[in-house]
């Protein structure tokens, strides 16, 4: 590690921890050995539940099928699915398997999806059952005429117990498909035929195939969700992703005595290494609460099973809280939980620690690109730390802030772009060099694109992404300040700030605004008469749109992009945005 210059800059892990030396499925063999009878995965929803016994069986069997149907260790498998067991199943049966599991978005339509398909040569697609919604089976066979390396289709089953009512729509067996190379076959299989085939390869076969884990082999393929052009495909292995999750789980003092209830969506690191890695190295169980998020399920999980953690991004946690019946959800059980995607208002913290009793609550910071977790709060850390910092820098990795325009390491204190070096940096983007160069220097440091500071105890303040600051008049304006600010009015749930174009003045500050339930309308006079004198006038918004809701993620992220694209559109025609 580098000192010197260097040390006013970065932090690195104090806490003595170690990385887990195994691979991912011979630690998780090693904590089913010893909390075996324990639930390990439970669909509220439905009410099937695996222990950890159950559950390395079933990735055990899993591993065994997808080697039976014909795919060999280092190809790459697609779950195309919105949250259940199975996703869980096949998470560690792929590892098991030596394959590559690739994690996909169950809102890309065609486009998104054959692109993904093509880019990682996927050989074989586990994809959701259809339902009112869509038919991803259907969808699945449109796109494999265009994607030459797919030859297995996997259908899961509908929501409940595995049975041969399971498929309704099953259309298992060969498909001769048209592709632009000829004729080509897909076979297609059911869940329970995929776990039926695995009678043709031994446990024996299954350890000889795939041999002891390489902690660095890639295991993982999560696309980030780029603003512009195709997402890139971040490629993970063993040590980032098992370090990085029990890593978590160690700061969350997880225990196989945690019931970890999981509203966020698995193909996101949120939830499969924040929450499932983290849980499960532990011997805590996780909980579903529905496949989608639905904040009444969700807190209905939390009574139900006595949960002590709850997850979410801000927005998911103000929806929660702002139910009409809130107050009479028994969430007693929980201590902790972690809150991540976007920094947590203030007052929104409060409530979740004092109504939620969530006293332990944690502020995880991070992208897809470093495992996803690079800073966080510790138990213990103040209200001012949980809500105006990220924590500080994980165990074992490393943090500096640097000039973006020279790559100048800056002392503490100073504003510039926040790098991670160390485990958790990915092994780079599939396929894509140059893009891995562009994101990871020479030193091995990953640059986030975020504008942060250090402080001098070493906790990481995030001011947004650098693009999103706003800059007026010659005026550096932190849109995450004055969204601080508008969370105090008694009129507004929920604030997104942004810039729109200026011809005068390069940018004008617009808020963005969901307001509280029965309250119609709110007019800028208003609220520009509650901000004078409160905050500088160059911060005051100069518009205010009021929305139902905002433009949102699958993971929960609001889509700045897409307010800033509108907002400018408005303007271009004429129209004040509004």
């Amino acid at each position: 590690m580098s000192t010197g210059a260097l040390q006013e800059s970065y932090t690195a892990g104090v806490e003595e921890l170690e990385l887990p030396a195994r691979g991912i499925g011979e630690h998780f063999a090693a904590v089913a050995a010893v909390h075996g009878d324990r639930p390990a995965v439970i669909e509220a929803s439905t009410g099937r539940a695996l222990s950890y016994a159950q559950l390395l069986a079933q990735a055990r069997r899993t591993a065994r099928g997808l080697l039976a149907a014909g795919l060999r260790p280092g190809e790459r498998v697609g779950i195309y699915s919105p949250n259940c067991a199975e996703w869980t199943v096949l998470q560690y049966g792929a590892v098991l398997a030596g394959l590559v599991l690739v994690n996909l978005n169950p809102a890309y339509r065609a486009h998104e999806l054959a692109y993904v398909l093509k880019q990682c040569s996927m050989s074989a697609l586990v994809v959701a059952p259809p339902d009112a919604r869509s038919d991803a089976p259907a969808l699945a066979r449109r796109v494999a005429e265009e994607t030459p390396a797919l030859r297995t289709l996997v259908v899961l089953p509908a929501p409940g117990e595995i049975g041969e009512d399971s498929y309704p729509h099953a259309e298992s067996g060969t498909h001769l498909l048209v592709t632009p190379d000829g004729r080509r076959a897909l076979s297609e299989l059911t869940w329970t035929e995929l776990l039926g085939g695995a009678d043709a390869v031994s446990e024996d076969e299954l350890e000889a195939r795939v041999g002891p884990a390489d902690p660095d082999a890639p295991i993982n393929l999560q696309y980030t969700s780029g603003t512009t052009g195709f997402p890139k495909g971040v490629t993970l292995t063993h040590r980032n992703l098992l370090g990085n999750g029990f890593h978590i789980g160690e700061l969350l003092h997880y225990t196989p005595r945690d019931a970890v209830v999981l509203p966020v969506p698995l193909f996101h690191c949120f939830g499969m290494v924040i929450g499932n890695l983290a849980a499960l190295s532990h011997g805590a169980a996780t909980i579903l609460p529905s496949r989608g998020f639905d904040p009444r399920a969700t807190l209905e999980a939390v009574q139900a099973h006595g949960a002590t953690s709850l997850y979410g991004v801000p927005t998911m946690f103000i929806v929660e809280l702002n139910l009409p019946d809130v107050a009479e959800f028994d969430l007693s059980t929980l201590r902790t939980g972690v809150m991540a995607g976007s920094p947590c208002p203030e007052e929104i913290m409060r409530r979740v620690i004092t109504q939620m009793h969530m006293s332990e609550v944690a502020i995880c910071y991070g992208m897809t690109e470093t495992s996803p977790v690079s800073t966080m709060t510790r138990i213990g850390d103040s209200l001012e730390q949980q809500t105006q910092t990220v924590g500080r820098t994980m165990p074992l990795l490393e943090s500096k802030i640097v000039d973006p325009g020279t790559g100048r390491t800056l002392p503490r204190g100073a504003a510039g772009e926040l790098c991670t070096r160390g485990y958790a940096v990915m092994a780079g983007y599939w396929g894509q060099p140059e893009q891995t160069a562009a994101a990871i220097d020479a030193e091995g440091w990953m640059h986030t694109g975020d504008l942060a500071s250090m402080r001098e105890d070493g906790y990481v303040s995030i001011e947004g992404r650098i693009k999103d600051l706003i800059i007026g008049g010659g005026e550096n304006i932190s849109p995450r300040e004055v969204e601080e600010f508008l969370y105090t009015h008694p009129l507004i749930q929920d604030v997104q700030v942004i810039g729109v174009p200026d011809d005068r003045l390069g940018e004008e500050v617009m808020a963005c605004v969901v307001l509280m339930e029965g309250v119609e309308e709110l007019s800028i006079e208003e609220l520009r008469q509650f901000s004078a004198g409160r905050i500088a006038h160059y911060k005051i918004p100069r518009y205010l749109r009021v929305l139902p809701a905002f433009p949102m993620t699958v993971s929960g992220k609001v889509r700045k992009v897409e307010l800033r694209e509108e907002a400018a559109a408005a303007l271009a025609a004429g129209r004040e945005p509004s």
